[in-house]
């Protein structure tokens, strides 16, 4: 079934973000999964919402999504994620 990962996040130091961001396609191109959307400017609609930006991903099935964030190469560049962002990260399974 497929699962989507849903990353919000609020930037805590830009420099040690952007070398994360500067690996990731990277590290995530070797892996199963479908970049969909990265926006650092999402509209926020309804509610409140204390992030600056939103990336969502879809994986074929919860394996592939874990194969991807718990691999070696992304544990490594992972570092600079959580260093630079504070990251609330969402897995939402897929209707079958």
């Amino acid at each position: 079934m497929t699962v989507y990962a849903v990353a919000q996040l609020k930037f805590t130091d830009r420099v040690a973000y952007d070398r994360y961001q500067a690996k990731f396609m990277d590290v995530f191109a070797r892996h199963r999964g479908t970049l969909l959307a990265a926006d650092e400017s999402p509209r926020i609609v309804e509610g409140r919402w204390d992030r600056e930006k939103v990336v969502l991903m879809s994986f074929p099935d919860e394996g592939a999504f874990r194969a991807w964030a718990e691999s070696p190469e992304y544990q490594q560049i992972s570092q600079d994620r959580r260093a630079g962002a504070d990251t609330v990260v969402l897995l939402v399974k897929g209707l079958a």
